[in-house]
């Protein structure tokens, strides 16, 4: 399947009437005479304000769909409760004891479930946490299930239990999940989250990496310039890291100050290491953006034996394809998925980075739309949001844009083996407590 069709699948809308022209921006109210229109080969460079905001009313055109040129609408939804819960299946005191501590942290309470992965497959034990949901008034719902037990069906267990808590078929909590390969590793996450102070404008320091797997597919590289564009609106300078495959040696380049174009090898056809000045701007990073290509151990071109052993504080967002792809899987394997990369059993790119340290993982664990879903949580940070309340306005987004509703969200065993599974787009996750906020409001509205 080309990833033309891919996208045309997932993305299954009715056209409407146009949506109101932008607002105009500094640099737009200027004479077009006077507009320096920036390009990276043929792509055009667009500001943000320039992109399309798609819901079910409005579906991009096919071009915007081949260049992931447009921006999902999002929208605030009211929560009605105030209280933190955690909500668990892990057994171990170990595990335990961590989110006891962050429970207490959080002036929360702690519901246990014998299994998170079968939980959205049981109407009783839905009914009885729904239940007692309500009865706790949640807002912030902390998800921390064991490794084993983070799945495709988790996730979409998940929607099937917050989507109903009221009539309305929109997810009703500020949800994240804390997820960790060891209950040491899990323990250090929660000390991150309970550290952690909104960063403002001054401990902003973007890093964007980007793939480029052919000459002529540079939508992944445009990325990085609309980041670049966007950031310095606050005079905040964004570090850019190309990360070009064997197949683009002769693909253009983006130029400007801290631009590093790395080229991959016969040898290393993943990025296992960063130049000095690059690995320097990754370290000092608060915030790493990456659009590409993915697949299990590699997200973006880079390798997930290439990741700093050291990401503490940092927030991640990764638009490829398996970036937080599950240790055990509902579905069936792909054994190639767009760009041709062959699908392999490694570490997931999102839980690699947990464990060294990052505060919070945003990804896919299977087929990614890329940057029409990242943006609206990028964004969202900006503005002062939390994690769980990003997370949330994406996720009611995608239910509004395809119309799941109740006992329309787990997937069956026969469903699951079909190519084109409509509920894949709803495997975003967050990994990091729902609580924590990223920055302070650094970056007014977009639109």
């Amino acid at each position: 399947m080309t990833r033309i069709a891919l996208l045309l699948a997932l993305w299954t809308v009715a056209a409407a009437a146009a949506e109101p022209p932008a607002q105009s921006t500094d640099a737009d109210s200027r004479p077009a005479a006077e507009q320096v229109l920036e390009k990276v080969g043929g792509l055009e460079i667009p500001d943000v304000s320039q992109l399309v905001r798609v819901d079910r009313k409005k579906r991009p055109s096919r071009a915007e769909m081949k260049n992931s040129a447009f921006i999902l609408k999002t929208r605030p939804h009211p929560v009605a409760g105030d209280r933190y819960v955690l909500l668990t299946d892990h057994r171990e005191a170990s595990f335990l004891s961590s989110l006891q501590r962050l429970a207490k942290a959080r002036d929360g309470i702690i519901l246990k479930v014998d299994d998170l992965a079968t939980l959205g497959q049981d109407p009783k034990k839905l009914v009885s946490i729904r239940q007692k949901l309500r009865d706790a008034r949640v807002r912030f719902l902390a998800v921390a299930p064991r490794k084993e037990s983070f799945r495709e069906n988790m996730v979409l267990g998940l929607w099937e239990l917050t989507s109903t808590l009221d009539a309305d078929p929109q997810v009703d909590v500020l949800p994240g999940i804390l997820l960790a390969s060891t209950a040491r590793h899990l323990s250090g996450l929660v000390d991150r989250s309970l550290r952690h102070k909104p960063l403002p404008v001054s401990q902003l320091k973007p890093l964007a990496i980007s793939q480029v797997p052919r000459a002529e597919e540079l939508r992944s590289l445009q990325k990085a310039g609309v980041l670049r564009k966007w950031f310095a609106r606050t005079g905040v300078t964004t570090p850019i890291v190309a990360v070009y495959s064997r197949r683009a040696v002769k693909a253009a380049r983006l130029t400007g100050k801290n631009v590093w174009n790395l080229q991959a090898t016969d040898q290393q056809p993943f990025l296992k290491s960063f130049p000095p000045a690059a690995d320097a701007a990754f370290r000092s990073a608060s915030l790493v953006v990456m659009h590409g290509h993915g697949v299990p151990g590699m997200s973006c071109g880079v390798d997930v034996d290439g990741l700093p052993n050291d990401l503490s504080g940092k927030f991640i967002l990764s638009g490829s394809c398996f970036a937080a792809s599950p240790d055990r899987s509902d579905f069936p394997r792909i054994r190639r998925i767009p760009g041709g990369y062959e699908v392999k059993k490694r570490d997931a790119f999102a839980l690699r980075a947990i464990d060294n340290g990052s505060t919070a993982f945003f990804g896919h664990m299977r087929l990614s739309m890329g940057f029409p879903h990242v943006f609206p949580v990028l964004e969202a940070w900006s503005q002062g949001k939390t994690v769980g309340e990003s997370y949330q306005q994406l996720i009611n987004g995608l239910i509004a844009v395809r119309g799941f509703r109740s006992g329309r969200f787990v997937v069956s065993p026969d469903r699951a083996a079909g190519r084109r599974v409509a509920q894949g787009l709803l495997l975003y996750v967050v990994l990091g407590d729902p609580a924590v906020q990223p920055f302070q409001a650094v970056v007014t509205p977009s639109r």
